[in-house]
């Protein structure tokens, strides 16, 4: 039964969308903020998996807190229950359409907290260009906004973003985990305005720090699987298109992610079996192009509304959704990874297995 959704009024993201970067401003120069009940995790962080296979649930550009979230909240919450999950992951675009106001923004609990109840693992988020937003929304050009949902990993035990990069291998703790899991916050590449903070420039402090350190924890990674996850995808064949022409602009250093581009072809690319990305609200399983030397790019941004595919994709796909609602669902262990794609009704709130992909080629050992 699709769990029931309660009425909590008009979103304070409605009446302040068309100001949100005021809004924000005063929040982010005001006072400590009284921490809501409803935010703080009664038993701390639920644990990462201590074990070698594991099951991983893929979802992206959720934060509705609407109709189609929750129609795929519903039905990955049944498919979990019925065949378990250890791991969630959220590809960005958590809080529509501007991010939050603060750490204790009662938009956690409306398009997070309460969708997602009783599927209680840790979630490992990212950042995407609607979390990080002020007087346009979805713009990407207030990063630091981004910070308020760094800071909500202390308030909420199933919400995992320690830093604005991170990274989670498994088992926890392991010498020779099974996989590990890199979070890149591609936001301020490829945002839709030119970055005003000197901090988040393209070639700026934060993209030069986060490009080292995902240079060196690749490099150092001893996991058997390497996932890299984002908002933005390398490659793809929906209507934002692949990095370095998004929205068909190829000029300029933000609009076209062409940054973005270059960070996953230089440092990604024949070093991470998985990109996983969100942004285009699609489902795709794209191919192992020998171009990009064994790194699959996955694209998981349908879990609360569908757009339409581009006029002319360019990159070979094992199977693609573009007018549906879903999710997808991994199945870690030594041997393989298991991709499985579920489209969701959107009226009922049931799933359909769609399609199945297995992959047991790893990248060779650097």
């Amino acid at each position: 039964m699709a769990a029931q959704r309660s009425c909590d009024g008009v979103s304070r993201r409605t009446v302040l969308a068309g100001a949100g970067g005021v809004g924000a401003a005063a929040v982010l120069g005001g006072g400590a903020v009284a921490q809501p009940a409803w935010a703080a995790p009664a038993a701390g962080k639920l644990p990462l998996p201590d074990k070698a296979e594991l099951t991983v649930l893929l979802t992206g550009d959720a934060g509705t807190g609407g109709d189609g979230q929750w129609a795929v909240a519903d039905a990955a919450r049944a498919l979990c229950e019925r065949r378990g999950v250890d791991l969630a992951i959220g590809l960005g675009d958590n809080i529509y359409e501007n991010g939050p106001e603060s750490d204790t923004d009662d938009e956690f609990r409306i398009k997070f907290e309460r969708p997602n109840t009783g599927i209680d693992v840790p979630w490992l988020m990212v950042l995407g260009n609607h979390d990080t937003s002020g007087i346009i929304p979805g713009s990407g050009g207030w990063p630091s906004r981004g910070d308020h949902e760094v800071a909500y990993h202390r308030h909420s035990a199933r919400w995992y973003m320690p830093d604005r990069h991170y990274t989670v291998a498994v088992p926890a703790g392991s010498g020779d985990p099974v996989a590990e899991f890199f979070a890149v916050d591609t936001t301020p590449l490829s945002s839709y305005v030119l970055q005003t903070d000197p901090e988040y420039y393209w070639d700026g402090p934060f993209a030069r720090r986060q490009r080292a350190w995902l240079e060196e924890s690749l490099a150092a990674s001893r996991a058997r699987w390497k996932f890299v996850f984002a908002h933005h995808p390398l490659r793809n064949n929906g209507t934002h298109r692949n990095a370095g022409e998004y929205e068909g602009i190829s000029c300029g250093d933000y609009l076209s992610g062409k940054h973005v581009k270059e960070l996953y072809e230089e440092v990604v690319v024949g070093r991470a079996e998985f990109l996983l990305a969100g942004h285009d609200h699609s489902l795709q399983i794209l191919d192992t192009a020998a171009a990009y030397r064994g790194t699959q790019q996955l694209v998981c941004g349908a879990a609360a509304k569908t757009s339409g595919r581009a006029d002319e994709p360019s990159n070979k796909a094992f199977w693609e959704a573009y007018e549906t609602l879903g999710f997808m669902l991994l199945t870690v262990n030594a041997r393989q990874v298991v991709i499985d794609a579920y489209t969701v009704d959107p009226g009922t709130h049931a799933y359909s297995h769609a399609y199945q992909h297995i992959r047991t080629e790893r990248l060779p050992a650097a």
